[in-house]
């Protein structure tokens, strides 16, 4: 019998200035390759992460382009939500965001937790967390 892939939700609040929005696209691909059903939800400025062009060009060596994690996430499976007041705030619409992003409320990440996912967060100075 085929055993039902963990769940992983990885919370990002940090936008395309900061180094932690490619480390957590990186780790959830690793999540993806471990056999993990992984989702991100993006809140505060990481939603400008799925802008449309907004991360064309940006590395944070030794990773990989930042747009490159992106799509390979999305590419193998990977569910992207972007929170919806924070995108309503940025005057943001669902055609200014790459293919594949859903635009939804929290309701999302919170029933995989309640399910029983693990949850890792990029917010913060103190760093990241695995819960």
């Amino acid at each position: 019998m085929a055993e039902t892939p963990r769940e992983l939700v990885v919370l990002i609040t940090h936008g395309m200035d900061d180094e932690r929005s490619s480390v957590a696209f990186t780790i959830a691909n690793g999540g993806i390759t471990a056999g993990l059903q992984v989702s991100i939800f993006l809140t505060s400025a990481a939603v400008d992460l799925v802008r449309k062009r907004a991360i064309e060009g940006l590395v944070v060596h030794p990773l990989e382009p930042l747009a490159a994690l992106v799509k390979d996430f999305l590419g193998r499976g990977g569910r992207l939500w972007a929170c919806t007041p924070c995108v309503k705030a940025r005057g943001y619409q669902q055609t200014d965001l790459i293919d594949g992003v859903e635009i939804t409320g929290a309701s999302k990440m919170h029933e995989l937790i309640k399910a029983g996912a693990a949850t890792l967060s990029f917010q913060g100075r103190e760093g990241s967390q695995l819960v």
